[in-house]
Order: structure tokens, then sequence, then C-alpha cells
């Protein structure tokens, strides 16, 4: 039986990461090992720190990234691509030159027999009015519209010149450390959500950059999977267990 992998939050391409090229590849390097063990990969958003698409134009860069998403799915793998909030405005590039499947909205699929709740994250129970006000702006058609009439060589820069700034100003450039079962909103949005939807055995985030399996009553576990910046961490499910690891290039064996 084939695993399913589980990822996100590599901020592919952030100018407030040092060696990104040694990020890239160690992503790539995982992604290489997993291919021949894997019968899907979800990539649950924030792949890239920041990604917008003109009709002929995308962001320049990735290479190593984008042709293993490509040798991936030529080989039949499914890849799964959850857009985050870095990276909402992906439209069809990688779908039809990578060969990935797009999902811009939360994902709930059957796996093996289980029930999965997939989703990034953001907007799912955050109660900053500023982040919601910012979120509904990035999601507005004609906001869009007029920041693609922007020429690249400014619009592009521009969105990772913000992104870089959102990240520096917390502290130690990392995002606050788990709040706990009271206060995180996301444990607090799935505790809801699951009233009304009993039957879920596994919610699976990102977006938060922190570590977390919680388990929610004796059916249903939660997990945030960390990121590709500090963590290096991915979950797995191989049908009966799911569980998470964080890779170390030259030690993790997979």
């Amino acid at each position: 039986m084939k695993k399913v992998f589980f990822l996100s939050d590599a901020h592919l391409g952030s100018l407030a990461i040092e060696h990104s090229r040694t990020q890239e590849r160690r992503l790539v390097n995982f992604l290489d090992k997993i291919k021949h063990q894997a019968g899907a990969i979800y990539l649950m958003g924030d792949m890239f720190d920041f990604w917008y698409e003109f009709k002929t134009v995308v962001p320049k860069g990735y290479t190593r990234f984008l042709g293993k998403l490509s040798e991936l799915t030529d080989m039949g793998i499914e890849v799964h691509f959850f857009t985050g909030n870095h990276d909402i405005w992906c439209y069809d590039y990688l779908v039809k030159e990578c060969g990935v499947i797009l999902h811009k909205e939360p994902l709930t699929t059957e796996i093996y027999g289980k029930e999965f709740y997939l989703a990034h994250g953001d907007g799912l129970g955050d109660p900053g009015v500023t982040f919601k006000l910012l979120r509904a702006m990035f999601h507005s058609t004609t906001l869009q519209k007029l920041f693609s009439m922007i020429h690249p060589r400014w619009s592009v820069s521009f969105g990772l010149q913000w992104a870089k700034y959102s990240r520096l100003k917390r502290k130690d450039g990392r995002e606050p450390e788990y709040m706990g079962e009271d206060k995180e909103y996301l444990v607090l949005w799935t505790k809801e959500y699951l009233k009304t939807h009993p039957g879920i055995n596994y919610f699976v985030y990102g977006h938060r950059h922190i570590e977390l399996d919680l388990t929610l009553n004796e059916n249903t576990r939660m997990l945030i999977l960390g990121d590709w910046i500090n963590f290096f961490t991915y979950a797995v499910f191989d049908g009966e267990n799911m569980f998470m690891e964080n890779f170390i290039e030259g030690e993790t064996i997979l």
C-alpha cells in the first residue's frame, strides 16, 4: 500500500530566509526520496512566500521544486497543492505545467477508509481584524485585476518585500508558540466544526508553523504540520497509522 504524505509552509523564495537555495534543495531531496513509496502528496499551502500568476508571466526561480513536481506527477503520483495566504494567486500554471491538483478551498476527502479535513488553516477561526481585512482584500477579484495591471518588475518585488516585512516583524521571525487548547484559534474552530461533522478522523493544517498532534476524541486527531523553514516536518499516513516526522538530511531513512 502506497503512503500519503502531508507537508506545508516552505515559503520558497522568502527574502527573510538565509540560504534559500539550500532550503529548496532539501525539500526537493525529500520529495525525491519518497517518490517510490508515495501514492499521493498533499502540499498544504504557503509553499511559496509570494506567488502571483499573470496571464503570460510567473515569478522566476523555483526550477528545482517545479521540476520535481512535474516528475512526480509524470510518475502518476497525485500531488495536491493547496493555496495558502502567501500563494493565493495560483491559477492554472501549476496545473497545466506541473500536473498538480489545485485546491483553493478546504477539502474533505476519504483516504484509505478514513475521513480527512484538509486546509491551509488561514481564515479558520482567526479573530484578528487586520488579518481578516487583508485576507478579504487579497481574495478580491477586483483588486487582483488591478494588481495584475502593475508590471511584474514592481509587483512581484513588492509582494516579496511585503512577505519579508511580515515575517521579520515577528519575534525571531517566527510565529507565536502553541497557545494551548483554550486559546489556539485553529483548535477552537476545529472543535466547533467537529460537533457538526463527527465522522472526520483527521484534521490536517499548515499556516501556524507549529508542530501539533492533538487527540480530540477516540476517533479524531488534529495535526498542524510545522514548516520547512525551521522544523522540516511532515506527516505520513500508511492506511492504518498517521504520524509526524522531521526530515534530517543525511540521517532520516525513508
